[in-house]
């Protein structure tokens, strides 16, 4: 499965949960929140704009990083 990492715009842990809400909800996804760093690591199928549109359903700023090599 290809693993993504994305930047998301999260400074405490209620926008680390927001983040697990909306991808659990998306389902599919096995995921690694880095809050210290605002990194969301995400293993699935899902295309990077379906991801980035669920990260951004969070109300905060996210972007794409890049493919994260295992």
């Amino acid at each position: 499965m290809p693993k993504h990492e994305f930047f998301v715009d999260m400074t405490c842990e209620g926008c680390s949960n927001a983040v697990t809400r909306v991808l659990q909800k998306l389902g599919g996804v096995q995921f690694d929140i880095d809050l210290p760093n605002k990194k969301v690591c995400i293993d699935s199928e899902h295309s990077v704009d379906t991801l980035l549109e669920t990260l951004k359903k969070t109300g905060k700023s996210a972007s794409y990083v890049g493919e994260k090599s295992a």
